[in-house]
């Protein structure tokens, strides 16, 4: 299964990458474009409004065709917009610029992990759909870093440029692999249409708080580690939290598959409110070290746990939920993004944003509690039942 579905992987560790690595690079960016930081930072937030809205308005209409074609133009895109980026003259060109790519992006998540899926034998979906949101995960950890220093050492053009490498790298994989590819069911009806399921509406609403507490208070970690005298385990705090989500990305998908998402459903958000909880409580760097692991592998392993809790009884609705949920998510980290701002601007003291992501993270485990204790009490188990011997099905 990983060698049917390791180009779409690829492809999720571009967007991974691009995703936050403007973030990291954002000083280096107004001198070269004669704008303002904060001119630069709308730009950032065009690129997940984009992301946002692309994957549940776009990716229907495109995979009416050939789901390969459909991944091919929606990386594409996504490498165009990159492309424009690293060769922006001014502020007005790489705000378009950002668009297009997180148009592309958006389009691209949504369609690869429902790719994925259907690529999967039943028993496997839950490792398929993990893997896709593990290239995110090992995007974002490995490759903001080495864009970091990339930066540092020549300029953040050359950063994007590394976007834009592996986005080429995974378009020729991916036409390469275009025939294994499955055709997607083109979805009916209004692209919202999805959302009339309770349980779907629930489990958007619910992505959309957990990225509020967990991916928009990321935005705080180091201002929080340093308001709490442990300005000098930067480093250490980011690469422990990007370790745990790389690890909590890679294992979840077998959990999934031998026991289904229930439990997982109320002890993933559950572990992001003790982690949250611990950092307010102390100031000793080991329990900082152990929460920002814990916070990384229960944010990450929450997307595919969510995503098999929403799609499994119905398989053929895997990419237009997937594509609220995905834009929830991300509108979810704008939005706690923000949110951080405007308590530092009031005046609250950096070292507390984590006791104010407790709100959004509890609400958001009543919403996936209530998935696990009534929308799926009904099927439960929700993993496929094991074959009997004489119904084994043939290895891939």
């Amino acid at each position: 299964m990983i060698r049917r579905v390791w180009p779409l992987v690829m492809a999720a560790v571009a967007l991974g990458i691009d995703a936050y690595v403007l973030a990291g690079v954002l000083p280096s960016i107004p001198g070269s474009l004669h704008a303002s930081v904060a001119a630069v930072g709308l730009c950032v937030t065009a690129f997940t409004a984009a992301y946002a809205l692309s994957g549940p308005l776009l990716s229907r209409a495109l995979i009416r065709g050939s789901t390969a074609r459909a991944l091919l133009i929606a990386l594409g895109v996504f490498n165009l917009g990159n492309l424009v980026t690293v060769v922006s003259p001014g502020i007005e060109v790489f705000l378009a610029s950002r668009v297009i790519a997180g148009a592309g992006a958006g389009v691209l998540t949504a369609v690869a992990t429902a790719a994925a899926a259907a690529m999967a034998a039943d028993h496997e979906r839950g490792r398929a759909m993990a893997m896709v949101t593990f290239g995110l995960s090992a995007g974002t950890v490995a490759g903001v870093p080495v864009g970091m220093v990339i930066g540092d050492r020549l300029n953040w053009r050359w950063t994007m440029g590394l976007v834009v490498a592996i986005g080429l790298l995974s378009m020729v994989a991916l036409a390469v692999r275009a025939r294994t590819i499955p055709s997607l069911p083109a979805s009916r009806g209004p692209a919202f249409a999805v959302l009339r399921s309770p349980k779907t509406l629930v489990g958007v609403g619910g992505a959309f708080l957990l990225g509020v507490a967990s991916l928009g208070l990321y935005t705080y970690l180091l201002p929080m580690a340093e308001a709490r005298g442990l300005k000098g385990w930067d480093f250490a705090l980011v690469w422990a939290w990007g370790i745990g989500g790389v690890t909590g990305s890679a294992l979840v998908g077998r959990v999934l598959d031998a026991s289904g998402p229930r439990t997982l459903l109320i002890a993933l958000p559950a572990v992001l409110l003790g982690s949250f909880a611990a950092f307010w409580a102390s100031g000793s760097p080991a329990v900082w070290l152990v929460a920002a692991a814990l916070w990384g592998a229960a944010g990450w392993a929450s997307v595919p746990t969510l995503q098999q809790a929403l799609t499994g009884d119905r398989p053929e609705q895997a990419m237009p939920i997937v594509a609220f949920q995905m834009a929830a998510m991300y509108l979810g980290s704008a939005a706690g993004a923000a949110a951080g701002s405007g308590l530092l601007a009031s005046g609250a003291d950096p070292g507390d944003l984590s006791a104010w992501a407790l709100a959004p993270a509890a609400l958001g485990l009543l919403l996936t509690g209530w998935i696990a204790v009534t929308a799926l009490r009904s099927r439960t188990p929700t993993r496929p039942r094991a074959a009997r011997p004489a119904e084994q099905p043939e290895c891939a």
